[in-house]
C-alpha cells in the first residue's frame, strides 16, 4: 500500500442552493469562522500528510486561484484544473475531465465537505483497499444525504434513493483509491460519459455502478468526528458552529 499523496477537491460548482450569498462568489470560498471552506480543506489534507491537491474550478475561477495564492499550506502544492462546462454537467464529468489526475494512489474531495483533520488521517489509515469510502451513521436520513448500503465494511450500493430498509450510513465525500481502484473508476467514468444520462450524474453514481458489479470497494466508518455538508443555509449556521471549536 502506498499513502497517497495527491488529493482531488470538486470545486467547480456555483452553490445556487445557497444564493444570495453564492451570487458573485463560489461556496468553495464562503467564509467559516475566517477561513474559507477550500483554506479548511488544505489545512487537513496538509496536516494529513497530503503533499499536493488538484482543485477543479468552475465558477469565478479567478478567485479561487486568489485564495490559493493567499491560502495554500508551505508544505503543499496546489494546482486548478479548469472546468468549462460547470454550468451544464455534475461533478462526474469534473472527474472525467480531471482523470489524468486520478493515477496511482490518490483522494476524492467534495469541495463541500468541511471535516475535522483527524478524518484524512482515518480515512489514510484504513486498511488497504481499492477503493475507500468514508462513511457516518445517524438514527435517520433525509432525500439530501448520500446513503450507503453496507455489508460488514463492504460497500454494496450509494445513491440518495436507495430503498430506506437497506440504508445503513452516508458518504461524506472523501474517497481513496488505491492505483488499481483509481484505474477502475477511470474506466467507469469513461463508460458513463458515453452515456446520454452520463454528464448530468454525480461522480458517486460511477462508484455504485462498481459496486454493483462485485468490485472490492470498502468503506471506514467517521463516526465520533466531525463534519458538515454545506449545500443550503442552514448547513453554514452548522459548519460555522462545528469550525468555531477548531484551532
Amino acid at each position: 500500500m502506498s499513502r497517497p499523496q495527491r488529493a482531488l477537491i470538486l470545486g467547480a460548482g456555483q452553490g445556487s442552493r445557497l444564493l444570495p450569498l453564492t451570487e458573485r462568489m463560489p461556496k468553495c470560498l464562503l467564509d467559516i469562522c475566517g477561513r474559507s471552506m477550500l483554506e479548511w480543506q488544505l489545512r487537513g489534507l496538509s496536516d494529513a500528510g497530503v503533499a499536493e491537491a488538484v482543485v477543479v474550478t468552475g465558477f469565478h475561477p479567478e478567485l479561487v486561484e486568489a485564495e490559493l495564492q493567499r491560502v495554500t499550506p508551505k508544505n503543499m502544492t496546489v494546482r486548478t484544473l479548469y472546468n468549462p462546462f460547470y454550468k451544464l454537467a455534475d461533478n462526474l464529468a469534473s472527474c472525467w475531465m480531471a482523470r489524468a489526475e486520478l493515477q496511482g494512489p490518490c483522494l476524492i474531495l467534495n469541495g463541500d465537505t468541511l471535516f475535522e483533520p483527524a478524518i484524512a488521517s482515518r480515512l489514510l489509515d484504513a486498511e488497504a483497499a481499492p477503493i475507500t469510502v468514508t462513511i457516518d451513521r445517524k438514527p435517520d436520513y433525509d432525500s439530501d444525504d448520500m446513503k450507503v448500503e453496507t455489508a460488514g465494511n463492504r460497500l454494496r450500493a450509494i445513491g440518495k434513493k436507495l430503498p430506506d430498509e437497506t440504508v445503513n450510513g452516508e458518504s461524506i465525500g472523501f474517497l481513496r483509491f488505491e492505483a488499481d481502484g483509481a484505474a477502475l473508476f477511470v474506466a467507469e467514468l469513461e463508460r458513463t460519459m458515453r452515456t446520454p444520462e452520463g454528464p448530468a450524474l454525480w461522480y458517486l453514481s460511477a462508484i455504485n455502478r462498481l459496486a454493483q458489479a462485485n468490485a472490492d470497494i470498502r468503506t471506514v466508518s467517521i463516526e465520533g468526528l466531525q463534519w458538515g455538508e454545506l449545500d443550503f443555509p442552514d448547513d453554514l449556521i452548522h459548519v460555522r458552529s462545528l469550525a468555531a471549536n477548531w484551532p
